[in-house]
């Protein structure tokens, strides 16, 4: 009777952990499913040269500058929805059916790296002046994320890209966490060997490191702090990846790597607080139109495995999955033929500063980052985590939450 009773028990365990494993195989299934409505029509439609063609141009009601506007919303998807699915493009595990897709977007996105920076190419895009800038360094960290592409782009397409980013070293960036993309781009040829500036490099980091950090995990955007998601948008990401680059060459910012870890986790636990227990976030501050991408630090430390101890990896995947089924499955949020709209929870122009247009708005493909785990990775296979809003409102008991304090 015993043997019987330990017998069934460990049946029992065994059809639990196979259930915990199929219902988390399901969510990577889920998040790939929501990456791939986002991106291939940006990726398929730049893969035949017809981007410009076939991607609707939708500028802000306040628009700011409608010629550069137009002219500059092709690379803004492009290099926006490649930064995000980098690490998944790098990623050589699956079951059969992911990597079928994945071999299928890493062929569109080679072509689509020929066709955007090929001068005879229809859909060769805007490289010079302020916004081209800023895109080109989110092309620049997709590269870095994905040394894949760069790999298999043939010579001439790696040295149209080199052309196109050395043309962004005649803008002057903002003073602000502008910095960081032409760090950004310089930290790409340092990563392949290719000539670059220290300098540009050095002098984002040490503003960032010596001037404006402003305590408790956060920075300043430039002299000013703001409360938006640039912290998570651009600048803890991009330091992030810019140090481990560098320090893996020359150790040359060895001692603020520890302090931007410290910063990073602090961030995170922020991070993960801001998700509602509906997956809703406070909507505050500029690029709100960004979606998920306002979550692309949270999704890059768990990319990283930096997580603090306290957040443990299934947590944030429930997290990010309560953002994405917010964000993305909200009406209006596609068009009919399949493009984002401008929006936050679906289609709301109004809430578009005016810089925004169709092509910002991918951005929001920064939140599957962790897509470029692998599926055994505990991130995927853990049993599901109730996040702090969950916790909180639902009446448990969770320790206080604490300022970094150094």
């Amino acid at each position: 009777m015993k043997i019987k009773t330990y017998l069934v028990t460990v049946l029992l365990a065994a059809v639990s952990i196979v259930g915990a494993q199929n219902k988390t195989a399901s969510t990577r299934q889920q998040w790939l499913g929501y990456m791939d409505k986002i991106a291939r029509p940006v990726l398929s439609n730049l893969a035949n040269d017809a981007l410009k063609q076939n991607m609707p141009l939708v500028l802000s009601p306040h628009v700011d500058n409608k010629e550069v506007r137009s002219k500059v919303a092709y690379l803004e998807a492009f290099a926006r929805t490649l930064s995000g699915i980098a690490p998944w493009l790098q990623q050589e595990e699956g079951d059969a059916a992911e990597i079928k897709l994945r071999n299928e977007y890493r062929q569109w996105s080679v072509k689509a790296l020929q066709h955007a920076t090929d001068p005879s190419a229809k859909d060769y895009m805007q490289w010079n002046g302020g916004q081209p800038l800023v895109d080109a360094s989110f092309l620049a960290l997709a590269l870095v994320r994905c040394p894949w592409l760069w790999e298999h782009a043939d010579t001439a397409t790696q040295h149209h890209i080199q052309t196109a980013f050395l043309q962004t070293r005649n803008t002057i960036p903002v003073y602000s966490n502008w910095l960081l993309f032409t760090a950004m781009i310089e930290t790409f040829f340092c990563q392949y060997h290719l000539p670059y500036d220290k300098v540009r490099i050095d002098f984002a980091v040490k503003e960032f490191s010596n001037h404006w950090y402003t305590g408790d995990g956060l920075f300043a955007d430039g002299n000013n702090f703001h409360v938006d998601n640039y912290n998570s948008y651009v600048i803890q990401p991009y330091l992030q990846t810019i140090l481990s680059v560098i320090n893996a060459k020359d150790s040359t910012y060895k001692t603020f790597a520890p302090k931007l870890d410290k910063i990073n986790k602090r961030y995170a636990v922020i991070q993960e607080r801001m998700i509602n227990a509906d997956g809703s976030f406070p909507v505050t501050g500029r690029s709100i139109c960004y979606r998920g991408g306002a979550f692309q630090h949270l999704a890059n430390m768990a990319l990283q495995h930096a997580l603090p101890a306290d957040l443990p990896p299934a947590q944030i995947r429930c997290a990010l999955t309560a953002v994405m089924k917010k964000t993305i499955d909200a009406p209006n949020t596609f068009n009919e033929k399949g493009w984002l709209n401008i929006g936050l929870y679906g289609s709301q122009p109004g809430l578009a500063e005016g810089y925004i247009n169709t092509g910002s708005v991918y951005l929001c493909t920064a939140i599957f980052l962790p897509l470029g785990l692998s599926p055994l990775d505990d991130f995927w296979t853990k049993p599901d985590v109730p996040w702090t809003a969950v916790k909180i409102w639902s009446g448990q008991d969770v320790p206080a939450d604490h300022a970094l304090e150094w």
